[in-house]
């Protein structure tokens, strides 16, 4: 590996139980968000305050409005804006972000704006990366505004769909900002698409669904709309995947 950084692995999770779940299964880092459903959104303050309070590893905090693209109006953009300046000023180690122009260009006045507000704090590029119409266009862009880091599967669905984009990302970064490869990754194809990408980072979520303790369930009404079943279920980071998918990653390491 060179003079590269030690290669790290990153969990996203949704609450402080998956924090706990990840750090005590061997994550270096967490990605919190909230909605996981919709790719992830801003988890409430209170939410990171106690993750701080049980983390002993890095949070980086993901900056997302809403759901859908990310091309935000001058509102939704203010509002990422002050939730990066919370964050900061809540001590977390970084913020996750990311903004496109309607052309799917990175947006880079707003990406610059975004790392200048967070200070000293690690500012990542989120999966918006991978909406870009360009990627190889994106890494310099995102090198111009000084982010850390570009989580990617490579403009696909899954890592494995990606691997040939997220090596020419790694590529094109060249060092100046680290590649975390995601999207589908497990315990039974980490090691493979490292081996086959070599990204700096990865990145990955294990998560299942346990039934809500709820005994009593309103048949007539669903707040999340039509899928009634989906009140009644509880996203939750299953730890023993976790371990399971880091002690795979970390053996494609043991034998490098």
């Amino acid at each position: 590996m060179g003079d590269r950084s030690p290669f790290l692995l990153e969990v996203c999770v949704e609450n402080t139980d998956g924090l706990i779940a990840a750090q005590e299964a061997g994550a270096d880092r967490v990605e919190l968000c909230a909605s996981l459903l919709e790719g992830g959104l801003t988890p409430s303050l209170g939410m990171v305050e106690l993750a701080l309070e049980a983390a002993r590893i890095p949070i980086h905090v993901i900056v997302r409005p809403r759901g859908g693209d990310f091309l935000y109006s001058d509102i939704e953009f203010r509002a990422m804006r002050a939730d990066v300046r919370a964050l900061r000023g809540l001590g977390v180690a970084g913020v996750v972000v990311g903004c496109l122009t309607p052309e799917g260009e990175v947006d880079e006045a707003r990406m610059a704006a975004l790392v200048d507000d967070a200070g000293s704090l690690s500012v990542t590029c989120h999966r918006a990366f991978d909406m870009a119409a360009y990627p190889l266009l994106a890494v310099e862009a995102l090198v111009r505004s000084k982010v850390d880091r570009v989580l990617t599967s490579g403009g696909h669905a899954t890592a494995e769909a990606g691997a040939e984009m997220i090596a020419q990302v790694v590529q094109a970064a060249a060092g100046r900002l680290r590649v975390i490869a995601c999207g589908g990754l497990d315990a039974t194809n980490i090691a493979r698409l490292r081996a086959a990408c070599d990204p700096d980072e990865m990145h990955f979520a294990a998560l299942r669904q346990v039934p809500s303790a709820m005994t009593f369930r309103n048949p007539k009404i669903a707040m999340g709309g039509a899928d009634r079943e989906r009140e009644y279920l509880v996203t939750v980071s299953n730890a023993d995947a976790i371990r399971a998918t880091i002690r795979a990653a970390r053996g494609e390491l043991a034998e490098s």
